[in-house]
């Protein structure tokens, strides 16, 4: 009988906790959405572009960050190596693209 009184209670607790991982995670999807809107209507409004391009840089790197940390589950534990692969990938590309600007623009 005690058991089964500490199996329903981590049912319980997993349950809530599935419950608030769900929920964040649709909180997270909705706002990428409304990034993704906002920056469709700043284009459609015929802005000035050195207002635009920042800001839909701005909203980009937000929605990698929430597509990193929340929807590829890299914020748990056990992800360390794979979270190693990706930042080395960013930092090489940032680099390349550094290296290659002057190439290009010269």
């Amino acid at each position: 009988m005690g058991e089964n009184t500490n199996i329903e209670k981590v049912n319980s607790f997993e349950r809530q906790k599935n419950r608030e991982e769900m929920k964040r995670q649709f909180i997270l999807f909705a706002s990428m959405i409304i990034f993704t809107i906002l920056a469709f209507l700043l284009v459609a409004w015929d802005m000035d572009r050195t207002y635009v391009i920042p800001i839909i840089i701005v909203l980009a790197v937000i929605q990698v960050a929430f597509q990193f940390f929340y929807f590829m589950h890299m914020k748990d534990k056990g992800h360390e190596f794979v979270s190693i692969l990706i930042y080395g990938g960013a930092w090489i590309a940032f680099v390349m693209a550094i290296c290659f600007t002057p190439i290009i623009c010269w």
